[in-house]
């Protein structure tokens, strides 16, 4: 009985992540330069799920926080000090690829999971409850 509250448990801990890697997107949507070091803007980061933990508990992890590969919007601005130097983008400068409607709806679902695991949760703690009632 226990092990659906460790199901619920490693669901809320896996959407507080996903949370925190899209707030992580919608804060740096106009970063025109990596933090990292590397040239180019800030790519969009996703958690991806896995089920199980790889140790035969059940439940859901973020197995690896990956980056999209997708191309951000150019935008013509040759004073731009992250303004492409050379090439045919010469004067373009590469925003983002965050958009933050997609940012926001992915919020909501994030969100939505962590309530209803939260929900399940106490369903399992009522059910515990009740037995112990009726073993007392």
């Amino acid at each position: 009985m226990f092990g659906s509250l460790d199901v619920s448990t490693s669901a809320l801990v896996a959407q507080r992540i996903r949370m925190d890697t899209i707030h992580g997107n919608i804060a740096n949507a106009q970063a025109t330069q990596r933090a990292d070091g590397r040239p180019g803007p800030y790519k969009r980061r996703i958690a991806v799920f896995q089920t199980g933990d790889g140790a035969g508990r059940p439940g859901v992890h973020v197995s690896k926080i990956v980056e999209d590969p997708t191309v951000g919007q150019r935008v013509y601005e040759p004073e731009h000090p992250h303004a492409i130097k050379s090439g045919p983008y010469q004067g373009y400068v590469e925003y983002p690829n965050v958009d933050l409607p997609t940012e926001m709806v992915n919020a909501i679902l994030a969100t939505r999971a962590y309530e209803a695991n939260i929900t399940a949760m106490e369903a399992t703690k009522n059910m515990i409850s009740a037995s112990l009632r009726i073993l007392a």
